[in-house]
């Protein structure tokens, strides 16, 4: 899965204070936490994907090794969204602001403030469950393929139950476990010292509880594998570039056999090489000579469909003016709305005459009485 730059994930400069970058986390964790957006999936992509890039540009050393060596520089050195502060509902009823005052601008509540490792939440000790990561995947499309609705074959790499433990993570299936040593069961962790600390997810057991006794040999006790996916999805028409399409747990599936996370499919839609997209309107430029402007002439215009329609070009046509085709544009995303075509007709001026055309050329001229010395006029109205 492409990940995209974390200083553009916050919308912060590369030459960000500390303080900035803060802020600009603060605002987004608010607007997208999962507590204040319960069910919206894109909200909750929007809100992982904010905290993963937090953990790093907001950790000096983090961030030193980010911006000299990329994600290559962080990579393992990160929890993302699982290692977020996710668990505001009980704080949310007090307002947003003072809570995430206190939380990025004096350290963390008093007493520690408690994190999880996943979102559903988690109580207030104790093992929990977590379900599996949601997952993005690019997939690159024509502008002609969304016209109309149609089957696009995806293919994309995520973590499925291991067939060998059915899941477990243990080498004979009995799922026997003990205590873990890090946390003593609590799946949490607390960091930090005297009034300021934390509570995080348990780095040893990731926050279950306990550990595996005896690991399966081909997962290595996480209980699922890597696997090539091909699935087919419907992509609507009219999609604009840059949607996902969410397609439920078809992510990676979860530890311990836990439901799996969803698919966002990011749909990307091509340039043209002729026709340039505003929303459901599109756009052509068409050539025409000087006599075929100055006679006028009817042109067959093949669409982005590739159906041809009649276009009258008007006598005495001008350079850069546009005709309308009502109706042969993209359809409008999850509407029977349909777009236009414009045309926008360039009269292309000859740039070597023969002799005979330079004499035609010159007759025409002087039959049409034309200045042999142009005078300017105004651009007041233009």
């Amino acid at each position: 899965m492409a990940k995209r730059d974390y200083y553009e994930v916050l919308g912060v400069q590369k030459n960000a204070t500390q303080e900035e970058i803060k802020k600009a986390y603060r605002k987004l964790a608010v607007a997208n936490h999962p507590d204040r957006n319960p069910g919206d999936k894109a909200a909750e992509e929007r809100f992982k994907e904010a905290t993963e890039a937090y953990e790093v540009l907001g950790d000096e050393e983090k961030r030193k090794n980010y911006d000299q060596f990329g994600f290559a520089g962080v990579e393992g050195q990160t929890g993302g969204y699982s290692r977020a502060y996710t668990d505001f509902s009980d704080l949310f009823s007090g307002g947003f602001g003072s809570i995430f005052e206190n939380l990025f601008n004096g350290g963390f509540s008093h007493g520690g403030f408690s994190g999880s490792g996943g979102f559903g939440g988690f109580g207030s000790s104790g093992a929990r469950e977590s379900s599996g990561q949601s997952i993005r995947v690019n997939t690159e499309v024509e502008l002609s393929q969304i016209a109309e609705d149609f089957q696009k074959e995806v293919t994309y790499n995520h973590e499925v139950v291991c067939e060998a433990c059915g899941g477990t993570g243990s080498k004979d299936k009995s799922n026997a476990r003990k205590t873990c040593p890090t946390c003593g069961g609590r799946g949490q962790v607390q960091q930090g010292q005297s009034f300021f600390s934390f509570i995080r997810t348990c780095p040893t057991c990731g926050g279950q509880g306990t550990i595996i006794e005896n690991p399966c040999p081909k997962c290595g006790g996480s209980g699922t594998t890597r696997k090539k996916q091909i699935i087919k999805v419907k992509i609507p028409a009219g999609i604009e570039s840059g949607m996902d399409i969410i397609i439920p747990k078809m992510g990676n599936a979860g530890p311990n056999k836990a439901a799996p996370g969803d698919l966002y499919l990011r749909v990307l839609v091509k340039r043209d090489k002729y026709f340039v997209r505003d929303g459901a309107n599109l756009y052509l430029q068409i050539p025409i000579s000087i006599t075929q402007a100055a006679l006028g002439l009817d042109i067959y215009v093949e669409t982005l469909t590739g159906k041809k329609v009649k276009v009258g070009v008007p006598e005495g046509i001008s350079s850069g003016k546009v005709v309308r085709i009502k109706g042969q544009g993209l359809p409008r995303y999850k509407s029977s709305a349909v777009g236009d075509l414009y045309i926008k007709f360039r009269v292309e001026t000859p740039k070597k005459l023969s002799a005979e055309a330079r004499r035609l050329m010159k007759a025409l001229s002087e039959e049409m009485g034309e200045d042999e010395n142009p005078r300017p006029e105004t651009l007041a109205d233009e």
